[in-house]
């Protein structure tokens, strides 16, 4: 049975070698760079190495609806052939320092002929995020404030280098901005969770103090 997921990683990693040895370009996205200008259709599909991205739509009322995060791994966005309207409203930009593969919609096509094994997961994939849309759908139902904090939290953790330890260099506003909440609501998350030792919180910076903590308040598609 699938659990509906806002967090894709890992599910191409067993094609990496393979995506190695096909044509592309190896790619560095800095944090809040755009994978594709906004308002464009994308022309390129890229496989992440490391880091994640998020991708987002900005509603003109000036609140942020997240769709959904991408991490290592994983194949983003991936391939069809037609363009939707829809798209051009959306964006998608590094979380966090990334590194990718990147690949032409052809040099991908020309993949998927080749390999039917990646063309199946490509098709599985699809399902993993149709799903994960049927399921809000369906449901209407929202995680509380203080669990999409945790979440986001835990990824950023997550997508830090291993020598930058538990802290992540991020304003409240910008914490705010990718989570659509309001300042107030995160003022009160941020402050449910130094108030039970999960984090502290400095200039520009949330700590990390117990990430296993951290961790049992994430939703279980963030693992």
């Amino acid at each position: 049975m699938l659990t509906p997921r806002y967090f894709f990683s890992g599910d191409f990693r067993q094609f990496y070698p393979y995506f190695l040895s096909q044509p592309h370009i190896k790619r560095v996205f800095h944090k809040g760079e755009y994978l594709w200008e906004p308002g464009q259709p994308y022309e390129k599909i890229h496989y992440i190495i490391s880091g994640a991205a998020i991708h987002y739509a900005d509603h003109e009322n000036g609140r942020r609806k997240i769709i959904s995060f991408h991490g290592a791994g994983t194949v983003f966005p991936g391939y069809r052939r037609n363009d939707y309207k829809i798209e051009l409203s959306l964006t998608t930009s590094a979380l966090s320092e990334m590194q990718a593969l990147e690949f032409t919609k052809a040099q991908f096509q020309a993949m998927l002929q080749a390999n039917p094994a990646l063309s199946e997961q490509v098709v599985g994939w699809y399902s993993m995020y149709i799903n994960r849309f049927l399921f809000e759908t369906v449901h209407q139902e929202y995680n509380p404030s203080l669990v999409k904090i945790s979440n986001l939290l835990y990824l950023l953790t997550d997508c830090q280098p291993s020598s930058s330890g538990p802290a992540i260099a991020i304003t409240q506003d910008e914490l705010a901005g990718l989570l659509g909440l309001s300042l107030a609501q995160l003022t009160r998350g941020l402050t449910a969770l130094r108030e039970q030792g999960v984090i502290s919180t400095g200039r520009g910076k949330i700590h990390v103090v117990d990430p296993p903590a951290l961790a049992r308040l994430c939703t279980s598609e963030i693992f």
